[in-house]
């Protein structure tokens, strides 16, 4: 059962019966001009993904909350963000909403901007050392707040013996409430997807010293 419990399958399923549980499903995404090759992992990854969490569902019980990173509304409005941000991790979280889990706001709208506006600064390239350092520090203290508010929407919002989904980018530094126990879905094809990812950097390292 290693395959479908991705990297929990060590404890017996029975030891996480009770208390607040939260799936955390590192989150991917594809753009535009995305390489075929690419779209085929990712397609599988997010199969992967949906069977994963079905399987922990029956194990563990009903999810009853779904939380996505860069929304910040609940219900339907939250549906149709999601829906036009992603619309592969929309469409397994339909699937638990139709069966009666409810979409919460996750993000705090001013700090989520707030911390895009300082990431697009960083990525023009500024030219004046200072001017940079400044930009750097408040790029760094606006993603501590927005850490902090993800952690406070949870910790508020999942309800005792309760089960959630969490879709964020695997590279997040949100400390989670102690008394959550989180479940770390990774599957296979997640795998495959970093090895093509380091493959096509290095090959694109290659091209540009030659």
């Amino acid at each position: 059962m290693a395959e479908e419990l991705g990297k929990i399958e060590k404890p017996a399923v029975d030891s996480f019966k009770k208390g607040r549980k939260l799936f955390f499903v590192p989150i991917l995404y594809s753009g535009e001009g995305t390489p075929e090759e690419y779209i085929k992992l990712l397609n599988k990854y997010w199969q992967q993904v949906g069977r994963q969490l079905d399987d922990l569902s029956l194990k563990l019980g009903t999810v009853n909350r779904i939380f996505h990173e860069m929304i910040d509304a609940g219900g339907e409005q939250g549906m149709s963000a999601i829906k036009e941000l992603n619309e592969r991790s929309f469409n397994i979280i339909k699937s638990f909403i139709d069966k009666q889990a409810s979409m919460e706001a996750l993000e705090d709208s001013g700090l989520l901007t707030e911390y895009m506006d300082w990431s697009r600064c960083l990525m023009i390239g500024l030219q004046n050392p200072g001017v940079n350092s400044k930009v750097y520090e408040s790029y760094i203290e606006a993603g501590k707040k927005r850490n902090e508010e993800i952690n406070k929407k949870i910790d508020e919002t999942l309800k005792e013996n309760e089960i959630g989904i969490l879709m964020m980018r695997e590279n997040h530094q949100v400390q989670f409430p102690a008394d959550i126990q989180v479940f770390y879905v990774s599957p296979p094809a997640l795998d495959e997807v970093k090895r093509w990812s380091r493959e096509q950097e290095i090959k694109s390292s290659k091209e540009e010293t030659s």
